[in-house]
């Protein structure tokens, strides 16, 4: 698929089917993952594939929001492998471990399957129930799998602001 069409196709899904995501489309998504750009090549991200009865049952209970997904993917960050930005008040954690997640989003379109990024959530105690290291940061959720056949996008889904809106030359 062209990638203006994957960006354009890519919608939050909330309705997954029951079908189970094969390996090779799980290993392509994890694969555009690992191959984001990161501050530094640190590779600080650390990514949880979550789909045994068990760990999606911790999730359930953690947020309403996994929508029936076979799968659900939690990607957090290494807080002591990070760059540190002049000033000393920012670090490229958060930024790397979504700019990873981004790539695993458009990558899970690019293989026909839905996702939607997860923010209704406690982090810390969301990482405490699935026995994360203390020194990783989870960032976000992602449900991942098909979407079910009367699934669609949100309302709102291709409501846009003009660019003139949003965009600023200086």
């Amino acid at each position: 698929m062209e990638f203006k069409e994957v960006i354009k196709k890519r919608y939050s899904c909330r309705k997954y089917s029951d079908r189970k995501v094969e390996a090779e489309k799980l290993n392509a998504i994890l694969e555009a993952g690992r191959l984001a750009p990161t501050a530094k090549n640190l590779q600080e991200q650390r990514i949880y594939v979550l789909q045994s009865d068990e760990a999606l049952s911790k999730i359930d209970s953690m947020t309403p929001c996994r929508f029936g997904a076979p799968i659900v993917i939690a990607v957090a960050f290494d807080k002591n492998n990070v760059y540190t930005y002049p000033g000393k008040m920012k670090s490229s954690g958060d930024e790397d471990a979504t700019i990873v997640a981004t790539h695993m989003i458009l990558a899970a379109a690019d293989e026909g399957l839905g996702s939607c990024w997860l923010n209704r959530f406690d982090p810390q105690k969301t990482a405490e129930i699935l026995g994360l290291p203390e020194n990783e940061e989870l960032v976000m959720l992602m449900d991942i799998g098909y979407a079910a056949e009367d699934a669609a996008p949100a309302s709102l889904h291709d409501s846009r602001k003009d660019i003139s809106e949003t965009v600023r030359y200086l």
